[in-house]
């Protein structure tokens, strides 16, 4: 059994799922966030002075969102949330790279998260630059993304940008997987669930595995 060590204090993580939410209750949990969303019916909950003060100890997210850093898409809105309830992770093209991988492994060892969702969304601009500039040499930064984003683009059915969102979300959910022990063993134990999603920009629905 994994063990986590971090500086002189060593815990056995696994002990965090005892008292989270489980897996399948947590996407229910964001399906029927993201129908208020669509339907215009946000509770806006949990967003007070009240709740800042309920946090001020501590936090115990239900769920992971690993989402674009796009200006149009707002986890906490998308799925009707208030503070402490998602542990959001925001990057352009929503990338499982070290840092994110990190980010995420830290709410599922510390904070025992069960649920990752691996948000894409349609017309999404990383992929769309990643795709225009594929044989071209990009600056150093860039060609970071684009990296991760490659196997997107060789592996999609055909050069359509939301096809290719579709599956640059799967592969990132196989790659939090295959390249976090943290993360695979939790999957492998059946505590946590990986699911990759994606999001429509107009009517603003979730679509939960592709």
């Amino acid at each position: 059994m994994l063990v986590l060590k971090l500086g002189k204090r060593s815990y056995n993580y696994f002990l965090n799922f005892m008292d989270n939410l489980h897996w399948e209750k947590a996407l229910e949990k964001l399906k029927k966030g993201n129908l208020h969303f669509i339907e215009d019916k946000l509770d806006g909950k949990l967003q007070n002075s009240t709740r800042r003060q309920e946090l001020v100890g501590g936090q115990k997210p239900y769920a992971v969102i690993l989402s674009c850093a796009d200006s149009r898409i707002v986890p906490e809105f998308t799925f009707d949330t208030g503070l402490g309830e998602l542990f959001v992770v925001r990057v352009a093209g929503n990338i499982a790279n070290t840092s994110t991988l990190a980010s995420i492994e830290y709410a599922i060892a510390n904070l025992g998260v069960n649920l990752i969702l691996v948000l894409g969304h349609e017309n999404c601009g990383a992929i769309t630059a990643a795709v225009e500039n594929y044989n071209k040499v990009p600056d150093k930064n860039f060609s970071h993304l684009f990296r991760y984003i490659a196997p997107a683009i060789r592996q999609a059915k055909s050069n359509d940008i939301n096809n290719i969102v579709r599956k640059n979300a799967e592969l990132t959910a196989q790659s939090v997987y295959k390249n976090s022990k943290i993360i695979s063993n939790a999957v492998d134990k059946g505590k946590v669930k990986i699911i990759p999603a994606y999001y429509h920009l107009e009517s603003g629905k979730v679509d939960f595995g592709l």
